[in-house]
């Protein structure tokens, strides 16, 4: 599975941002699409989950409520809605896929640099 995330950028405090993740290479039914982040100095952590068939969704106890991930089956693509976004979002944020099966995600996207002001 090849991904490519898009959709960073600068964003105050407050304000929404999408990214999104372009899949392809696999047929996808049978995987789970993340969202994870990296902050400066941090270690990566996971934010989103979904799943592919069910539409299932997990959220970090950090973003719920905020962030929305959602999936289009047609396109092939997934996304992150972000909304009330706050300095401490600020990260690179990457896209990544796993086997239904597999506790790992195997799969990553480069990632996309989100910076949120105060």
């Amino acid at each position: 599975v090849q991904l490519q995330a898009s959709g960073g950028g600068l964003v105050q405090a407050g304000g929404s941002l999408g990214l999104s993740c372009a899949a392809s290479g696999r047929t996808l039914n049978n995987y789970v699409m993340g969202w994870f982040r990296q902050a400066p100095g941090k270690e990566r952590e996971f934010v989103a989950r979904i799943w592919w068939r069910s539409d299932s969704t997990y959220y970090a106890d950090s973003v719920k409520g905020r962030f929305t991930i959602s999936r289009d089956n047609a396109k092939n693509m997934v996304y992150l809605q972000m909304n009330s976004l706050k300095p401490e979002d600020t990260a690179v944020y990457y896209c990544a896929a796993r086997v239904q099966a597999d506790a790992r995600y195997n799969y990553w996207g480069q990632g996309t640099l989100v910076t949120v002001s105060s």
